[in-house]
This record gives structure tokens, C-alpha cells and sequence, in this order.
């Protein structure tokens, strides 16, 4: 970068758009042709201009800028790599995910008639029937008055039960929300 800012060093704006539009180009088909990814080089070289924007007081145009731009893109990327590759090393060692049953028939309707009904009356619902929250729980985590709680789980009991009707979940048979499984 250089030495601090006086008359002869430090970079405008207009002189970093220049520098910018000079060499971005450039600079992501070096990082294209280290990398190998294209995707990669372009986020490292716009990080790496970020940082020298960032810095552009110190930058001086005379010294070797690009350079620097350069190294500060390069390293992003082996450190992105260090990371990718800590996690996989993780993700090895955890060994491959448990199987998962697929969802029960009763959890498979519920689910699709609380999509059907408003935001508000399914996080009541749900936060209440299958999170086992009280009322004033389910207040304090919507952030409104319980009045408002109980009207969305009227609401939303009365919805869901015109959603069910006809179905295994049919509020009139012995089935019940709190009987369906949901873990």
C-alpha cells in the first residue's frame, strides 16, 4: 500500500474508479487461471478492491497497487479453501447423516393445511398445539397481547378445521392435534 497520505500519495475517488476499471479484468483472470474457478476469482478480486477502497488513502498508484490488490485476493482464497476444507475434514469425521423417516401421513396433512391458513394464526397454532406453549408464551414470543393469541388460535383452530374436514385429521373423529406426531 505505501506510506501514509500526503500531497503525493493517497488515491480520489476518480483515480480509484480509474484503477479499478484499469485492472479488475486483469486481476480476475489471474485469480481465474490460480484458482481455477471463475466464480471463486471474481469474489476474492471484489473483496480484495473492497479492502483497497477501504484503504485507498494509503494506496499509492505509483507503487505497485495491483500488486497488492493481487496478494490480498490470493490469500482470500486459500483462506476460503482452509475453510471449505476444515469443514469437510469436519463433515467426514461425523460420518454420513442418520436416516430420517419420512414424515407420517397425519404430519404430511397438518403441515399442508397450516400453510394454507395466515402467518400469524400458524405460529399461534403451531407455538401452542405442537410447541406445548402457553398462551402467554406464545404472547411474549409474537411479541402481541394474549387477546390477540387466543383470536389467531380461534381463527386458526376454525380454519384448520374446514382445511381438515373429510381428511384422517377430520376434527370430528378421535384425532387430535396434539396426538400427531411432531418431532
Amino acid at each position: 500500500m505505501g506510506s501514509p497520505p500526503d500531497e503525493t500519495h493517497g488515491v480520489n475517488e476518480q483515480e480509484f474508479d480509474a484503477f479499478y476499471a484499469a485492472s479488475v479484468g486483469r486481476l480476475i483472470g489471474q485469480l481465474y487461471a490460480m484458482t481455477g474457478d471463475l466464480a471463486e476469482a471474481q469474489d476474492v478480486v471484489q473483496e480484495a478492491f473492497a479492502r483497497a477502497w477501504e484503504r485507498r488513502a494509503e494506496l499509492d498508484l505509483g507503487g505497485a497497487p495491483e500488486a497488492w490488490v493481487r496478494t490480498v485476493a490470493w490469500r482470500l482464497a486459500v483462506s476460503r479453501w482452509r475453510r471449505v476444507r476444515t469443514a469437510l475434514a469436519f463433515a467426514r469425521r461425523q460420518g454420513p447423516p442418520a436416516a430420517v423417516p419420512p414424515p407420517e401421513p397425519h404430519h404430511v396433512l397438518l403441515v399442508g393445511a397450516l400453510r394454507r391458513i395466515p402467518e400469524a394464526q400458524r405460529r399461534a397454532v403451531v407455538l401452542h398445539h405442537l410447541c406445548d406453549l402457553t398462551v402467554e408464551q406464545v404472547a411474549a414470543e409474537a411479541a402481541c397481547p394474549v387477546g390477540t393469541v387466543k383470536a389467531h388460535l380461534s381463527r386458526g383452530r376454525a380454519a384448520l378445521a374446514r382445511l381438515l374436514t373429510d381428511t384422517e385429521l377430520d376434527p370430528r373423529t378421535t384425532t387430535r392435534l396434539s396426538e400427531v406426531r411432531h418431532d
